[in-house]
């Protein structure tokens, strides 16, 4: 019989305006890990990684050439962007955030570990916003979109977010994307109709990238990619 109990502590708690933000600490058997949760929502934690790397890596490995572009779409606990700074292809990278609490646990926070300190990199631009109104007002393109805003298409943690899976929100991705540009999303599970819903949207070379985890379905990652 296991009785091991883990140990929670609240180390932030915010109210944002799309309502409570809270980072928790987590020891499971010795190990820390933080978690953020939104609404009462569990949105991430520190405990793995992959799906989150692979969702910039994926995309970088659909483009060809340098000095290439790409919008992060939630900053959560920094895996995507550690990945991104580390790739020196990757001449311009933004990070669209709407909490203001995130971005303060990685700037000099505990979550600063994790993303590498790479808010301090040149190459990054991090703006405080709603990543929808964003993608569907920004007069700028880019190389790959990398959106990891949701567990996934199928389950969002606000009402407003349903809006980017939508046919419009699809079509406003494809138009932040330079010709042959990546829209990669990441989903907790896979979604079939999301597959269905990018190729009608327009996006050739559709597929879906599965990450196993310790426990239910694999995490995914959903590429489409812009014609050129």
């Amino acid at each position: 019989m296991d009785d091991t109990t883990d140990e929670v502590t609240v180390v932030d708690r915010r109210e944002g305006p799309y309502g409570e933000v809270v980072l928790r600490r987590r020891l499971v058997e010795g190990v820390e890990r933080f978690e953020i949760i939104e609404n009462g929502c569990f949105l991430m934690d520190t405990s793995d990684g992959r799906s989150e790397r692979l969702l910039v890596l994926a995309s970088l490995r659909a483009l060809e050439g340098d000095r290439l572009s790409v919008l992060i779409g939630g900053l959560g606990v920094g895996f995507s962007l550690a990945e991104a700074a580390g790739e020196p292809r990757w001449a311009d990278i933004t990070v669209v955030e709407r909490e203001r609490a995130v971005i303060d646990w990685h700037r000099g926070g505990p979550l600063s570990h994790f993303s590498g300190n790479a808010l301090d990199d040149p190459r990054v631009t991090v703006i405080v916003s709603d990543l929808v109104s964003h993608v569907r007002e920004a007069d700028v393109t880019y190389d790959a979109l990398c959106l990891d805003i949701d567990n996934g298409p199928d389950w969002t943690v606000t009402a407003s977010n349903d809006s980017l899976y939508s046919a419009a929100g699809l079509a406003d991705c494809r138009a932040r994307l330079a010709p042959g540009g990546v829209l990669a999303v990441w989903s907790a599970q896979p979604s079939e109709g999301f597959e269905d819903a990018l190729r009608t949207a327009g996006f050739g070379q559709v597929r879906t990238i599965a990450v196993p985890v310790a426990r239910g379905v694999p995490d995914v990652v959903h590429l489409g990619i812009r014609p050129a």
